[in-house]
């Protein structure tokens, strides 16, 4: 059997820059476990800047900014800005992507050709959000695709979300053929997510033989010493949630539990908040009308990540919060960091969760997200647990492998 250092990995990643995506950010902490695993690792990226992960070689493929695609993708945001014509969806109705991905997709390609020195044995291609830009550049790398490991983080395209997220996005007929054809040259579709790959398989049926799982990966240590926000009183029992309130994400029922747990308990005024720290711009009128009702309610916008990590692990409670569903395949980005802070965990969500089903059907401090009755009452019990030892832990070591380098290696070793 080969060593792990004879295994080259080649990561072609849309972005490793952390604060721009909670998909950035997991695409880092996989890189940096597949280096801890001790593979020879080289990361293409398209970060738009120079960006150095520490013992990964790391380059940044450039924007091709002389080609026409790129000409014809600002004549279009000029017509958009200046002039108030919007050919953004017509223009992807009919080619099924912007100029923008399009050009970029090809500046990905050459940026990949360049590297001739470097035969791998695994390629992964890593993305954010709902762009897929690495995967639409492989497509067109034929030669490579016997070692292409898709990673698969979301689904794909909208048109495929399951509710409330839902909607046909312009062009998407033509994103499922470009879909259907990457998990067909793929050698290997990874998910994030069993429910993930669960729910894919109803419109992808064949990936069911060629897929595996990789979670999203706990990176490892603590967070680098920071400047708490003047708002966290450590002192406090703190409930956390970091991340983006989403539209299908409202937190008033949330709040609405918070603010009965203290009407019975007046203490609980002075020594409990409510944090929640992400972007907020779907709910922001109604926010600051709750700030101005719920004593210790603390809305802050983006904070660095290391402040956030800083966060989850100083807080009382950790907080995951999903939508309103029947199904939630999605494993958020933030979850490694929630069991390495090693705190309860609050989940609010569909009985059928991804996060759930890690967490186990038995998981005592779980909830849907409207039921505000039961969410004031675990707050409750999650209160007189931290009154009696203001240290809770949440100890599981079996997730905590699960995301670790050791676990993903013995599945990568599957594959070799």
């Amino acid at each position: 059997m080969r060593s792990p250092e004879e295994i080259k990995v080649l990561v072609v990643a849309e972005s490793i820059n952390v604060e721009d995506s909670s998909g950035s950010k997991a695409n880092v902490a996989l890189i940096q476990n597949l280096h801890k695993i001790g593979y020879n690792v080289l990361v293409l990226h398209y970060s738009h800047r120079e960006i150095h992960l520490p013992e990964v070689k790391c380059m940044q493929i450039k924007e091709n900014r002389r080609s026409l695609l790129f000409l014809l993708s600002r004549i279009e945001r000029k017509l958009r800005r200046n002039l108030k014509i919007d050919l953004h969806q017509p223009l992807e109705n009919l080619f099924g992507f912007s100029f923008t991905l399009l050009n970029d997709s090809r500046s990905i390609v050459a940026g990949i050709k360049e590297v001739d020195d470097f035969d791998a044995d695994l390629i992964f291609t890593l993305s954010k959000g709902a762009s897929y830009r690495p995967h639409h550049a492989l497509l067109n790398v034929p030669e490579l695709h016997d070692k292409w490991l898709a990673y698969i983080h979301d689904p794909y395209p909208h048109h495929y979300y399951p509710e409330p997220y839902k909607w046909s996005e312009p062009g998407y007929i033509r994103k499922i053929e470009f879909f259907k054809q990457v998990l067909r040259s793929c050698t290997v579709a990874v998910f994030p997510s069993l429910l993930l790959k669960e729910w894919m398989q109803n419109f992808f049926p064949w990936i069911d033989e060629k897929s595996c799982i990789i979670p999203h990966q706990i990176s490892g240590g603590t967070a680098k010493k920071v400047s708490m926000p003047s708002f966290f009183d450590s002192g406090k029992f703190n409930l956390l949630h970091a991340g983006n309130l989403m539209k299908q994400r409202p937190p008033f029922h949330l709040i609405e539990g918070f603010k009965r747990f203290q009407d019975k308990n007046p203490d609980a005024k002075k020594n409990a908040s409510l944090l929640l720290i992400g972007n907020s711009s779907y709910h922001t009128s109604e926010l600051k009308k709750c700030e101005k009702k719920v004593p210790n309610l603390i809305i802050s916008d983006y904070l660095q990540q290391d402040i956030v990590l800083k966060l989850q692990q100083e807080a009382a409670v950790n907080i995951i919060l999903e939508s309103k569903s029947a199904l939630s395949p999605f494993l958020p980005g933030k979850f490694p960091n929630c069991i390495e802070a090693n705190k309860p965990i609050l989940l609010l969500g569909p009985s059928k969760s991804e996060v759930r089903r890690l967490l186990g059907d038995d998981y005592q401090y779980w909830s849907e997200i409207d039921d505000i009755e039961k969410i004031a009452n675990l707050i409750q019990e999650l209160y007189e647990s931290w009154k009696s030892s203001s240290r809770q832990t949440l100890e599981r070591s079996d997730l905590l492998r699960y995301m670790s380098p050791h676990y993903m290696k013995e599945e990568l070793q599957k594959l070799l």
